[in-house]
């Protein structure tokens, strides 16, 4: 089997062939040509695409090596969670959601409880959603959490849920298929939001759902065609074009994050700081068994509001933006958004590709002008 790196490099790439290119360009079309009966793959733009298989192929090569997996492209993360989620579960089913996951979930919650489906919450801590599986239909798990990286332990609850006959699927956006692999963990779906570390440039939305059950997969293939939250083409080229970079892009923001976060072990003014690569993290040991490699993101607390923005505004090489997995570092205050149960000096903090000392000390010298 090859490695990490070769896969990402060549996966979803048709076989060469004289004077074509090595990756075709994006298809632009709302139809395909299309006499008599209704057969083979294109046929109306929103149901199928040359360029939506090429990067789906791909993407089932990276959540799943050398396995049959199949893989579907949503428009946004969010459409791909929603995918998952809305086309399991029916009036009177009941789903076990995080309390500690990406801040438009609540949103989510909302929605399905209007629809009829009971919503239990539960945090991700490594054990907590074990209590909440009696009657579920579909256990949702988000590990590392976002933006307060907690770790669960994904082949327990699998276990678990599946004893007591639940679907589970995996939010992996923080990982990407080269950090974690939540299918081979046990998981039926493994879901992400492409927009950040996957595709690493912060200019493309775009998010997917893989799952090895063919059946699964056509029950979210129907909910997509119902909805039609698909993405452009230009995007789904530009997302697979970025693929081959994946590892190095990786290997160098993992390295960063590791930096900064030992970095700010020593600072006075720093609290709570998480980050699963410091051997004293409460999420090290379990994270070490499950993931390939520990991520790109971080977070810490500053004293207050005003110190914390005063740091993001002292930071020169880490620009005060939202998301996260992009190649230029970024952080900022979790809290503005106010969907977070975190302090008000909280800062998420995405390590992107720069020299490490570079970063590094960009980072302390803005704490240092940032003090009271």
């Amino acid at each position: 089997m090859t490695g990490d790196g070769t896969r990402a490099v060549r996966a979803g790439l048709p076989e060469a062939a004289r004077n074509e290119p090595t990756m075709p360009g994006p298809v632009f079309a709302a139809h395909f040509h299309l006499p008599g009966e209704v057969a083979g793959p294109y046929t109306y733009g929103r149901d199928s695409n040359p360029t939506w298989a090429h990067l789906e192929s791909a993407l089932s090569e990276l959540e799943a090596p050398g396995e049959e997996a199949g893989t579907l492209l949503f428009a946004s993360g969010m459409a791909a969670i929603s995918a998952v989620l809305f086309s399991q579960l029916r009036a009177g089913d009941t789903v076990v959601l995080p309390s500690d996951g990406y801040q438009v979930l609540p949103l989510v919650r909302e929605q399905l409880t209007a629809y009829g489906v009971t919503v239990g919450v539960t945090p991700t801590g490594e054990a907590a959603p074990l209590d909440a599986l009696d009657g579920a239909r579909l256990l949702w798990i988000e590990s590392p959490s976002n933006p307060g990286l907690d770790v669960c332990d994904i082949r327990r609850l699998v276990a678990a849920a599946h004893e007591k006959g639940a679907l589970v699927g995996v939010d992996n956006t923080l990982s990407t298929p080269l950090g974690q692999r939540p299918l081979d963990l046990g998981a039926d779906f493994s879901v992400a939001s492409d927009t950040k570390a996957l595709t690493g440039h912060g200019d493309i939305l775009l998010g997917h759902v893989t799952t090895r059950d063919p059946a699964l997969l056509e029950g979210v293939r129907r909910w997509r065609k119902i909805i039609g939250a698909i993405p452009g083409p230009m995007e789904t080229w530009l997302a697979h074009r970025s693929l081959a970079t994946l590892q190095l892009r990786l290997d160098r923001q993992n390295a960063n994050a590791l930096a900064v976060a030992e970095a700010l072990r020593a600072r006075p003014e720093v609290s709570g700081l998480r980050y699963p690569g410091l051997p004293e993290d409460p999420a090290h040991r379990l994270a070490t068994a499950q993931m390939l490699r520990y991520g790109t993101v971080l977070g810490f607390t500053l004293p207050s509001r005003a110190h914390a923005e005063r740091f993001l505004a002292a930071a020169r090489l880490v620009e005060d933006a939202t998301s996260f997995g992009g190649v230029r570092s970024t952080a900022e205050r979790r809290r503005r958004w106010g969907g977070d149960a975190v302090a008000e000096g909280f800062i998420r903090f995405s390590a992107g590709v720069e020299d490490t000392e570079d970063l590094v000390a960009d980072v302390l010298r803005a704490l240092d002008e940032s003090g009271d």
